[in-house]
């Protein structure tokens, strides 16, 4: 990165902090600078307060510098203290924005980008990075170095600069004096960048180490993961490997950390060699009668702050330079764009739900991918049609619905909703029309109302009705809380595990509930038993009315009440039709897959 490329990623980094918060970010500032001057005021008053007392001055000015040693002292220790415990306070507030800004990115994101796996990478490295105190961290300590320090200098050198005006000192003595801190800043930016250099590539080398480490960790935290490690008798292998990255990581750790020893013991040779020549300077100085007493003490103390101000503001470069490029991949994360295009066109509110909907030609691949998980499909959706979609794993059945929802756009070809391609919908209106049960659904932590209305409020009488209609009424009634139960324990301690099967029932009322014109339930059942599942698909195409269902499933038997079956293999729909007919073509897939499935069942 080149000097304009830092200070542009830096000010961008210290922006942000200012709008996550104003307050924190300003008491970042005050606090430096207070920090900063509160030493050079009993220095600088204890140096006149011994100069009064060697030099007779009267008793009132004696007890003058010894009031404003001690209650400046207060003063400045009294806002120090009030200025920290507001940026405690408001740094729980940076903390809980800083996380909230991953949520709005993944809700923000293309589900295109949700996927990627090098965009789950690249976020699970850049929260790693932040833990170990990149981005967040070491950006908050620059921005207080680099005033505390830099005001730390300009005390320094307005305390001391007339010893360098001093006539009485020989010039070669203060040139020795000058050119001893120079070489201390040179020293110290030659040792911290090395140091800073070495730490950059252990974290680099890492990165994989960390991420498979943190996989571990969850095995070992998830308690639904606990049974299998328990009856398979893994826990040996677990914490083997956990053991084995340790010293491994602890291996590598020590390598660094002999590195790193070099830089405190130069410093510390330099600052007592600074010490010593000054102390020099001050006696030739003093036995010239040029320096009073006062006056040594105070240039002590300012010549070897101003040495520790140099050489920390040297090492806030250095670090906020390593910063730097951990703040640009973090500030990539934020930037990858949602490339899906935004329509503007209103989805007509239609009261008699007539939605047609057409695939024309459309072919799909995933990205960075060349083979098609779709080819040449073609397909209409008649209003108030019971679709079923059928196919071995991996013929395309997700992939489609994941096109009709839009969650990717066809590669090749166009979706139709009543004649006008989606993509020139308004997203959010587009995807209102469709209420979308998916194989993989999740629910949440929170009431069983909220999950079934996907929101904080909610009817509950409308919950309730559309709970029953899904199978789930017995459990309902036996709920203390009814909607109100939390499930799961996550929030609630009193909250209910529930089943497989009973989480997929939810799931049903949730679509229900959101009473959309097209349902789509994508394998929703997948936890029932085959009676089980032709109960719910039957009771649930009678409560869905008018609306049009599509039906993605395994078990062909529970699609005998659809009006249409698309069959599904290797990305291309081969036949179409109704369940008579397409198991009466002997040489059909679905034949095939009928009579693969039937030899279960028959004795």
């Amino acid at each position: 990165m080149k000097l304009a490329e830092h200070l542009s990623v830096f000010n961008r980094a210290v922006r942000m902090v200012f709008r996550q918060d104003r307050t924190y970010a300003i008491c970042i500032i005050l606090l430096a600078l207070v920090s900063a001057v509160s030493p050079y005021v009993p220095i600088y008053f204890s140096a006149e307060l011994i100069d009064a007392l060697t030099t007779g001055e009267t008793i009132s000015v004696i007890a003058g510098y010894a009031l404003l040693t001690v209650g400046l002292t207060f003063l400045f220790q009294l806002v120090k203290s009030i200025l920290q415990k507001m940026k405690e306070r408001a740094e729980d507030a940076v903390y809980r924005a800083e996380n909230w800004q991953y949520a709005e990115k993944a809700m923000e994101m293309s589900y295109e980008s949700i996927e990627n796996r090098d965009v789950q990478l690249l976020r699970n490295r850049i929260q790693k990075e932040s833990q170990t105190g990149y981005n967040r961290y070491y950006l908050h300590q620059c921005m207080d170095g680099f005033v505390r320090y830099t005001a730390q200098i300009i005390c320094s050198f307005a305390l001391s600069f007339s010893l360098f005006a001093n006539p009485k000192i020989p010039i070669h003595m203060k040139l020795g004096l000058l050119l001893l801190i120079l070489a201390t800043l040179f020293v110290s930016s030659i040792t911290v960048s090395q140091g800073e250099k070495a730490v950059g590539e252990f974290n680099k080398n890492n990165v994989f180490m960390n991420l498979v480490s943190d996989r571990y960790e969850a095995y070992v935290g998830n308690y639904t993961m606990g049974m299998d490690i328990r009856l398979y008798g893994m826990s040996d292998t677990v914490s083997g490997a956990m053991l084995k990255l340790n010293r491994e990581y602890s291996d590598k750790w020590l390598a660094v950390a002999k590195k790193l020893i070099v830089a405190p013991v130069s410093m510390g040779v330099l600052n007592a060699c600074i010490r010593y020549v000054t102390y020099l300077v001050l006696i030739v100085g003093a036995l010239a009668g040029g320096v009073s007493v006062g006056a040594i003490a105070k240039y002590v103390s300012c010549i070897l702050l101003l040495v520790d101000a140099v050489t920390k503001w040297a090492r806030m470069i250095q670090v906020a330079g390593t910063n730097n490029h951990y703040q640009k991949r973090y500030f990539s994360y934020f930037d990858i764009p949602n490339n899906m295009y935004q329509g503007t066109l209103t989805v007509e509110k239609r009261e008699d739900n007539e939605y047609n909907v057409e695939f024309r030609n459309v072919s799909f691949k995933y990205p960075n991918t060349e083979a098609y998980a779709l080819r040449n499909v073609n397909l209409k959706f008649r209003i108030g049609e019971k679709l079923a979609i059928v196919g071995m794993n991996g013929s395309g059945k997700t992939t489609f619905i994941k096109l009709l929802c839009r969650l990717y756009d066809p590669t090749e070809g166009e979706i139709l909703l009543n004649g006008v391609d989606i993509r020139k919908y308004d997203y959010d209106e587009y995807m209102s029309v469709f209420s979308v049960v998916f194989q993989d659904f999740r629910l949440f932590a929170f009431t069983l109302g909220q999950n079934v209305a996907a929101g904080i409020t909610y009817d509950k009488e409308r919950v309730e009705d559309c709970l029953i209609r899904a199978g789930f009424g017995d459990r309902l009634a036996a709920l203390a809380e009814g909607t109100d139960t939390y499930l799961y324990k996550d929030f609630d301690k009193d909250g209910v595990e529930i089943s497989g099967g009973e989480a997929q029932k939810i799931a049903l009322a949730r679509a229900l509930y959101k009473d959309a014109p097209f349902i789509l339930l994508d394998e929703p059942t997948a936890a029932l038993d085959p009676v089980s599942e032709y109960e719910v698909y039957s009771n649930f195409n009678r409560i869905s009315g008018d609306k049009t269902t599509v039906y993605i499933s395994h078990r062909l038997a529970s699609c005998r009440f659809c009006d249409k079956i698309a069959v599904f293999d290797r990305g291309s729909i081969v036949q179409t039709g109704k369940h008579e007919e397409l198991l009466a073509d002997a040489d059909g897939k679905y034949h095939e897959l009928w009579h693969a499935q039937a030899q279960y069942y028959e004795k």
